[in-house]
This record gives C-alpha cells, structure tokens and sequence, in this order.
C-alpha cells in the first residue's frame, strides 16, 4: 500500500497507554460526567504526535468549554433511554475539529517525499489548508 507522505503519526505504545488508562479512570471514577476532561487528555495526545504536510497539529479545545453541553447530552440520554446518544457522536466530533489546528509554536517535519499544499508552503500558510475547488 503506497503512503502519500502527508499525513505522518509518531505516537508511541507507552505514552498511548498511559493516556487511555489515565482517561479511562478519570471516566469511570467519576461516572462518566468527568469524560471531556478524558476526551480532552487523548485529543492533546492525538494532535501532539500528528503532523500534516509536516505541520503540527495541535488541539485547543478545554474541558471547561465542552462540559457544559456534556452535562446536557448526558442528561438527554438518560431521559431518552440513551437514543440522543446518536446525535451525540457526531457533536463530539464536530466539536474535535473545530477545536484542532496547526501549531504555529512548532517547527514543521521535514518531508520526506510527496507535494506540499501551496496553502501550506511555507510564508504561504494563512492559518489553515487550501479547501477543494480554490475556496
């Protein structure tokens, strides 16, 4: 399977495993309502170890900011016999990338093959990658 270069992940076990365990006691010891702080620890996780076109991600969101509508979606799944949590996913999701993007603190990779984006050139980087079409 040919890789195309742009999108390179150097995450490790260990690290990884520290993560979900921490996130995973967090979770439980709490119920579930202390889950976007476990959201949030994997999510830096994820980004931290993530590049595109050699460019770090990094992710911004706080747990603060999600955990008021985590409250609400909680208690909607209860009322509703756990049928919300459909619509749930897909806000949590939503919410992720909404709240990942390049980290300007951060040296990008250098690439080992493949064209970098003329949006993400360096000097021509204006915050975020060129969409399809030009947009």
């Amino acid at each position: 399977m040919a890789q195309s270069g742009r999108f390179t992940f150097d995450g490790g076990a260990a690290t990884y495993v520290g993560t979900a365990i921490l996130g995973f006691l967090i979770t439980v010891l709490t119920l579930g309502i202390c889950y976007p702080f476990a959201l949030v620890l994997r999510e830096r996780w994820r980004a931290k170890h993530s590049y595109i076109d050699g460019y770090p991600l990094v992710f911004t969101g706080s747990a603060i900011g999600l955990f008021g509508n985590w409250i609400k979606w909680l208690l909607l799944s209860i009322i509703t016999f756990g049928i919300y949590l459909f619509w749930v996913g897909p806000r949590i999701t939503s919410w992720k990338w909404e709240h990942t993007a390049f980290d300007p603190t951060r040296p990008p990779l250098p690439l080992m093959s493949g064209p970098v984006a003329p949006s993400l050139a360096p000097g021509g980087w204006s915050g975020g990658p060129a969409l399809p079409g030009g947009s």
